[in-house]
């Protein structure tokens, strides 16, 4: 079993389900008292938040390369970015490490493909609606995204930021973020990606008229697979390049 680098706390309440998903499903695949061999450098969120309202990109990346050398030096075998927006930095986070960096969106993406859904709704944070290095991962997938409008954009952003992320989710909030769901509908998406690890503190399947691909559980699905040395499409036999790795 492959070694696990998670860098988390972008917030810890979305770490603890990834640290939850990945380890159940070892179990489930393993068997009796398995669970996954897993390291974690959870950051100081404050500190990175603050990067990101400064939008200092630059040191955002270096703060989380620093946390993927730690982890590879600790042991780690694969690193994860536990967090959707800050693969806004992927780029030097991968550099820094000699093992594979498994992305969000290609978890996204395959799971998204495997359902059959290729036209997805983006829900995330405003970076993640607004630039293009999300829905451009997920174009290699062969998905193409839809993303609401600049309001609903500060919408979505406001209700993670300010709400989710501080463990706050409120059925006002939920009411309003189903609207968006019910645009995505309207213009042709054919599934929601809710893009923020927190987002699915606020939104089931039943709040949802479209299909709901879960970006932190589709991440830690496929990071207990890498672990296991077990395909994307099930059949075993890990190659790197299936999680955008280096050789």
């Amino acid at each position: 079993m492959r070694t696990i680098g998670l860098i988390g706390g972008m917030s810890w309440y979305s770490t603890a389900e990834y640290y939850k998903v990945i380890n159940t499903e070892v179990q489930r695949r393993l068997g009796g008292h398995h669970s996954a061999r897993l390291l974690l450098c959870s950051l100081d969120f404050d500190e990175v938040r603050g990067l990101q309202l400064r939008e200092d990109w630059d040191g955002a990346g270096e703060l989380l390369a620093d946390a993927a050398r730690r982890l590879e030096g600790a042991g780690a075998e694969v690193v994860l970015i536990a967090t959707n927006l800050m693969h806004k930095v992927a780029d030097p986070v991968e550099a820094a490490v000699d093992v594979p960096l498994l992305h969000i969106a290609d978890a996204v993406g395959a799971a998204a493909v495997a359902a059959g859904h290729r036209r997805l709704g983006l829900l995330g944070t405003r970076w993640v609606m607004a630039e293009s290095f999300y829905a451009d991962r997920l174009a290699r997938h062969g998905v193409t995204c839809i993303v609401p409008g600049p309001a609903e954009r500060e919408l979505v952003d406001r209700v993670i930021f300010d709400e989710l992320t501080q463990g706050v989710v409120t059925d006002a909030s939920r009411q309003m973020v189903r609207g968006v769901l019910d645009d995505f509908a309207g213009e042709g998406a054919d599934a929601v990606v809710l893009a923020c690890t927190e987002l699915e503190l606020l939104l089931s399947p039943e709040d949802s008229p479209l299909p709901l691909v879960d970006s932190m559980r589709a991440h830690a699905l496929r990071a207990a697979e890498v672990a296991l040395g077990v395909s994307s499409q099930g059949q075993g036999g890990l190659d790197v390049r299936d999680v955008g790795g280096r050789r």
